[in-house]
């Protein structure tokens, strides 16, 4: 294992006193939100002077951040042929099937099966492994952006951050739902909203309605859209988690 510095900043003269976690947000671009940058710091890829400090650490005039890749090997590549939509050297963009997870601590992932299925980058920034900038749902299918080079990386988590990138799902929901709306209630604490329009409804047989929903998430809690289907009324149909229990789906 070795490490190659990304990026490298010195704390200037005249700066306000702020923690290094805080002040790490506003000058390293390769991380994209607060949590990656506590992250880094938790494994010691930000370092302050060459050493690992907690984020509350208070800063000094003069001091260097440095953030480094710990290279290892990478995952082990599993063999599963993917969609590849678009690729170029610097991102690419797949369609996830349903029943796989993004990543994890597991061997059958998007993140390993990307080995096989994407070409490394020739960039000067190339990461050694293509990196999925965001998640999908274990049962959600859909299109996934892939970062290949640490630029690509920040940038796109940034445009993520900031709301610039706006997502779009479909989802089946249970029961019959009219028109459009905007569902904002927090989750665990912190700001949630999701907007909705219905797309078309049919009778069902074990729901008696079922509607077939455009889903925009305009924060991105862990299975917003989920809990706020429910939350109206409309769980997403076969969810078994926050939806209500019936058989129909049971084991598919």
């Amino acid at each position: 294992m070795f490490k190659l510095i990304i990026e490298t900043h010195i704390v200037p003269d005249m700066i306000p006193r702020e923690r290094f976690l805080d002040y790490s947000m506003k000058v390293i671009k390769t991380l994209s939100s607060r949590n990656s940058i506590k992250k880094a710091i938790k494994n010691g890829e930000l370092l302050l002077d060459g050493e690992m400090v907690v984020g509350g650490t208070w800063l000094q005039p003069g001091q260097k951040i440095e953030l480094l890749e710990i290279k290892n090997k990478p995952p082990k590549a599993f063999d599963m042929k993917l969609e590849v939509i678009f690729e170029d050297e610097n991102l690419a963009i797949i369609h996830k099937p349903a029943g796989i997870s993004v990543s994890g601590n597991k061997y059958i992932t998007i993140q390993n099966a990307l080995i096989s299925n994407l070409q490394n980058s020739k960039e000067p920034d190339a990461l050694k492994w293509p990196r999925p900038v965001h998640r999908l749902d274990y049962g959600t299918s859909g299109l996934l952006l892939i970062a290949k080079t640490t630029s690509a990386l920040a940038q796109l988590g940034r445009q993520f951050e900031e709301r610039m990138i706006r997502k779009k799902y479909r989802a089946i929901v249970v029961g019959k739902l009219d028109g459009e709306g905007e569902i904002n209630e927090k989750i665990d604490q912190k700001e949630a909203v999701t907007k909705y329009k219905v797309i078309s409804k049919v009778r069902s047989l074990y729901t008696d309605w079922v509607s077939l929903v455009e889903v925009y998430p305009e924060t991105g809690r862990t299975h917003q859209i989920r809990i706020h289907m429910a939350h109206i009324g409309h769980p997403v149909l076969g969810d078994g988690k926050y939806g209500t229990k019936m058989k129909l789906l049971k084991g598919k």
